[in-house]
């Protein structure tokens, strides 16, 4: 198996697969009479001509590292968000498109309070929540037609700490 290490998840190194979803250096407006910050226009949510937006929970078991990456996936017809209803870190995995599988992935671990934006066809790993319990609100494409595309590789990946 061939490793990759994990780096903390940045906006800048993410940025080719979709949105870091956390509070910027300061807020774009105060509301709720001066005592809300409101961080407003996170992400580039994408659900086609197709297909509407939908909030889901997902209710996700935790994993560890180092962890067997065996299997990636990736939504063609709309992007998916995956926001973290705890502050514990999850494990990010995503690959750029190599002639319609993936190519070398590319692992993150999120600080406290980050989510992310897959953006529409980026191949992504599972959930995978590390340390503890791991509840999600998922705001993602709800259509008739379908939208998950899953790779399964020859040699999993293990990813594990940097």
């Amino acid at each position: 198996m061939t490793d990759i290490r994990a780096r903390p998840l940045t906006a800048e190194a993410f940025a080719p697969f979709g949105d870091v979803l956390e509070l910027r250096a300061t807020p774009d407006k105060m509301i709720n009479e001066g005592l809300c910050g409101r961080h407003h226009d996170l992400a580039r949510l994408d659900f086609g001509p197709n297909g509407r937006a939908g909030i889901s929970l997902f209710d996700a078991k935790p994993r560890t590292l180092p962890y067997c990456l065996k299997m990636m996936e990736r939504h063609p017809e709309g992007s998916q968000a995956f926001l973290p209803m705890s502050l514990s870190p999850f494990l990010v995995v995503v690959a750029p498109d190599a002639g319609g599988s993936p190519g070398r992935p590319h692992a993150f671990i999120t600080a406290p309070g980050q989510g992310v934006n897959y953006h529409r066809g980026v191949w992504h790993g599972v959930l995978t929540p590390l340390t503890s319990h791991g509840l999600f609100a998922v705001i993602d494409r709800i259509g008739a037609t379908p939208n998950l595309q899953e790779n399964w590789f020859v040699e999993p990946y293990t990813i594990v700490a940097a």
